[in-house]
């Protein structure tokens, strides 16, 4: 097989674009340019929606940016390549990554750090290496996403933000380590570092905090709890390591009684009018420290709403309680907490990717996955055909899936 295309063509394929914030995906034909240098171009063959995905389409606030090609946790296969790639041949099996690793600079060679200085998060809908796009339909250049734009049959990304898999890896499935999985994760094993015993408080039950789940669980932690509005996340949870379930949205019980009866799983909670929200709280807190005495070793705020991380951040311990926050806000991304939280021993920690270093560790993660030392089928509900795009995202802005997989 040849290792280089020595003259790719621009080629033509189907891809769903967003004309503008929030209205319907249109599968559009669009022009993707051949690879530049250090670039390779990637045939899609499964391509998942993640709910940044969603807000990101949904958010006003960059209307500039349309029209646009969404999505970045996807498999494929390498079509062509540019100049000066070496780590990748015509036909190998990749994940994309919307984050790189160019081994280069400060922060990949410290060891300390996954955010790239060269090829960090993208947020100009441009690729890394010119300022410029790869895709347009009817002559009009089209925004990328991440750099990824894996809304597409054919997508071209850095060479650094791709890695390299095996052909025996079901591409279906290992699509969900490019993001929402490798994130959670990520969060408890390398951000967190979950401790055999201890006690976890995760907000948030979609991928992402299931697979936070997923992670203390395989670390022996001795109480997860879930809190999670969807009842249905109940069941689901348990499944992935979930011990004790809060729906912060019902309540079949006065509070005390449930602080009281912590030896139960489901303990539901009701907000009557608005200006209770704040008794809310402390009654959510009185719940999760009763049955934490006194507090989590651990939270994860996994909802993408700052409220949450001064929630999570309340409801560890004093003196060693960490909260890690994964998810990203629509609203309001400024965090309020008192410093007394933070005087009394409790840390807030960001984690992107779940720290995972894209090339150093990410080939690692797949095979623990082949070697089926986590799980990844169950969290895909849904798998859909590309033309089903917008039926996807619509599960997903209702909450009726955890991940969808568009077969292209």
């Amino acid at each position: 097989m040849s290792t280089v295309n020595k003259s790719p063509a621009v080629i033509k394929c189907k891809a769903a674009v967003a004309w503008g914030p929030g209205e319907p995906l249109v599968m559009e034909e669009v022009d993707v340019d051949p690879p530049k240098e250090m670039e390779i171009r990637v045939k899609v063959v499964c391509t998942s929606i993640c709910r940044s995905d969603v807000t990101q389409w949904e958010n006003k606030a960059q209307s500039d940016l349309f029209p646009r090609i969404f999505g970045h946790e996807a498999s494929g296969i390498v079509e062509s390549v540019g100049e000066e790639v070496t780590e990748f041949q015509i036909g190998d099996h990749v994940l994309t990554v919307f984050i790189g690793e160019c081994k280069n600079c400060k922060h990949c060679v410290s060891g300390k750090s996954n955010i790239c200085q060269k090829l960090g998060l993208e947020r100009k809908g441009l690729m890394h290496t010119d300022q410029k796009t790869r895709f347009s339909v009817r002559g009009k250049p089209v925004y990328h996403y991440c750099a990824v734009s894996s809304f597409s049959e054919y997508t071209v990304v850095h060479s650094g933000s791709a890695v390299k898999i095996g052909t025996a890896v079901p591409m279906d499935r290992v699509c969900l380590l490019s993001c929402g999985v490798s994130a959670g994760l990520g969060a408890a094993w390398k951000v967190a570092d979950i401790t055999r015993g201890s006690t976890v408080v995760i907000f948030g039950l979609g991928t992402v905090g299931l697979s936070v789940a997923q992670g203390a669980k395989l670390r022996g932690a001795s109480k997860i709890i879930g809190v999670d509005t969807n009842p249905e996340k109940h069941e689901k949870g348990i499944a992935f390591g979930i011990t004790d379930f809060i729906n912060p949205d019902t309540c079949s019980q006065p509070v005390q009684q449930v602080v009281s009866i912590a030896q139960l799983s489901v303990y539901s909670i009701k907000i009557l009018l608005l200006e209770e929200i704040t008794f809310f709280f402390s009654i959510l807190l009185k719940v999760i420290r009763g049955l934490t005495d006194g507090g989590a070793d651990y939270s994860f705020e996994c909802v993408g709403d700052t409220g949450v991380v001064t929630t999570a951040l309340q409801s560890c311990c004093d003196g060693w309680g960490l909260t890690v926050t994964l998810g990203v806000p629509k609203l309001k991304p400024e965090v309020t907490a008192h410093y007394g939280l933070l005087l009394s021993g409790r840390t807030l920690k960001g984690s992107l990717f779940g720290g995972w270093r894209p090339k150093s560790d990410l080939p690692l993660l797949v095979n623990k996955y082949m070697n089926n030392e986590f799980e990844l089928n169950n969290l895909v509900s849904h798998d859909m055909p590309f033309a089903s795009i917008n039926q996807a995202l619509d599960l997903m802005r209702e909450q009726k899936c955890l991940r969808c997989v568009l077969h292209m």
